[in-house]
């Protein structure tokens, strides 16, 4: 993993200065899963967001403090959010356990070193320390990976192990599956289990950083595939039961450290 930063301050292997600009538009928390974070952060009352984004996920009851290195990625925050302060997970400016919880959503695997992060997070927080992660050894079992393996076999491996997550953040360890509902509003990959028609819009391709790292050979074939096969309805034929599929158990997970 990259340990530099990008133009726009981002950390980690994509620069979110360049395909960021409309992560906003199509990165919206889902309610559903929404209200599993929510559950893991019982009752702290102050909660640091670590690689907070556009805020997804902040709870909007509680005193948060973001962390967000990308500059693209804190303009795009909402009005109603705090602004969220330019710095890594690998050296918060906190004190030693100044906040009831923290989380991090979908970015450990963006961090130059992961152990030393979530170190960081469990250093600042006197509660739990919740993380919405990607089970790597479950990243095959989707279609997608039918017609696009390149982009699957990538998110496997920036995504670490739900073991090694377990093993920094030290002490009891929750992992809870995260089940993905049919109209998810947050656009990351598995979001668009029941609708592949999203997969043909590139800027919702480039809402999940993975895209980006794959030649654009590969995309264009991808988008050549699936146009043909919605269009004679082969992709229906053998994936169709999932146009009505209320949840789809796939690779997301919360990790929870007590």
């Amino acid at each position: 993993m990259m340990s530099g930063r990008h133009g726009d301050g981002s950390a980690g292997d994509v620069d979110y200065g360049r395909i960021g600009g409309t992560y906003s538009r199509f990165r919206r928390p889902d309610p559903f899963i929404a209200a599993q974070i929510l559950a893991a952060l019982g009752d702290a009352k102050t909660v640091l967001n670590v690689g907070a984004g556009a805020g997804s996920y902040e709870p909007v009851d509680r005193d948060v403090t973001a962390v967000e290195p990308s500059a693209s990625m804190r303009a795009q925050r909402p009005a109603h959010l705090s602004p969220a302060i330019d710095a890594v997970a690998e050296n918060l400016p906190f004190a030693d356990a100044s906040f009831d919880a923290s989380m991090a959503s979908v970015t450990v695997h963006q961090w130059s070193d992961l152990e030393r992060g979530l170190a960081e997070m469990r250093r600042v927080t006197r509660g739990p320390v919740v993380l919405l992660v990607c089970d790597p050894a479950m990243m095959m079992d989707y279609w997608l990976s039918d017609y696009i393996p390149e982009v699957r076999e990538i998110e496997a491996s920036r995504f670490p192990a739900i073991d090694r997550i377990a093993a920094a953040l030290g002490g009891p360890v929750d992992v809870m599956p995260v089940p993905v509902p049919l109209q998810c509003a947050d656009g990351f990959n598995e979001a668009y289990y029941g609708r592949p028609e999203a997969f043909l819009d590139e800027a919702a391709r480039l809402a999940c950083s993975s895209w980006s790292l794959v030649p654009k050979a590969a995309v264009d074939r991808f988008v050549e595939a699936l146009s043909a096969d919605l269009e004679d309805g082969r992709w229906d034929e053998k994936y169709g039961h999932l146009r009505t599929q209320p949840y789809f158990d796939g690779p997301l997970r919360l990790v929870i450290g007590r």
